[in-house]
């Protein structure tokens, strides 16, 4: 059993995450505001409510975590810059390294990149994550601002992290659209394949202290390539957006 802070602990994945993982680890949950939190998931784990934007939040917060899943962001591709990027997608990241350096216990950092780092090309192209990176929004910019932020702590710093650049989650099956169209179910990623690809990239043993994989689901053609999180996670993604909508 191992000890995990989540960040962003509230949202979608997070929530289904804390779900997945409560039983089998010890959990420390941290967000700003759990009003809307499910009540079940708040039995036996340690709730942190605090503005992350504030490095004075963080202090003493790593002290006993071994590994961290950083998800706190604001994900919305039309956020401004200043009102809504800033504070979340670039001083909270920051802020974590910055406490990583003197965390006794740390192991590994897990963080939620994004589809949006990479999808401004064709959606023909099957995107690898040694592609350039080609933002299709400022949301999208500050996630490879974070990936090249996790490298430079990974290799001049000793700060062990693994980037997952999240495709089209869905919770479950009721998210998906019967009208997709094939870039849509190309970038589908199942609660189910989330959370197997995030035990992965907690059990893997790293040959460098930084690794990026991609993250969609076993879909006939996935807009993201996968290869890299198979061959160095183990990752075995079960979910086929395709499949699901008949529309092989």
């Amino acid at each position: 059993m191992s000890k995990i802070l989540i960040t962003g602990a509230t949202g979608t994945i997070g929530t289904n995450l804390t779900r997945h993982l409560k039983n089998e680890h010890e959990l420390v949950l941290a967000d700003i505001d759990f009003s809307s939190f499910p009540e079940e998931l708040k039995k036996g784990v340690d709730i942190i409510r605090k503005d992350l934007t504030e490095l004075k939040a963080w202090k003493g917060l790593l002290d006993d975590v071994e590994y961290v899943i950083q998800l706190a962001a604001n994900p919305d591709p039309d956020a401004n810059f200043y009102d809504d990027l800033v504070g979340l997608n670039y001083i909270l990241p920051q802020n974590l390294y910055k406490e990583a350096l003197t965390a006794p216990k740390l192991k590994r950092i897990i963080f939620a990149s994004s589809i949006h780092a990479s999808d401004a090309y064709p959606d023909d192209v099957q995107i690898k994550t040694t592609d350039q990176v080609r933002p299709d929004d400022l949301y999208g910019v500050s996630k490879a601002y974070l990936e090249a932020l996790a490298s430079y702590y990974a290799f001049n710093k000793d700060i062990e992290s693994i980037g997952i650049r999240i495709g089209d989650y869905k919770s479950d099956d009721s998210e998906l659209d019967p009208e997709s169209d094939f870039h849509g179910m190309a970038m589908y990623l199942s609660a189910g394949d989330m959370n197997h690809l995030i035990d992965c990239c907690l059990n893997a043993s790293l040959e460098e202290p930084y690794l990026l994989v991609n993250g969609v689901s076993k879909n006939t053609f996935p807009r993201l390539d996968i290869h890299s999180a198979r061959v160095k996670l183990g990752y075995q993604p079960q979910d086929n957006a395709f499949e699901k909508l008949d529309r092989l």
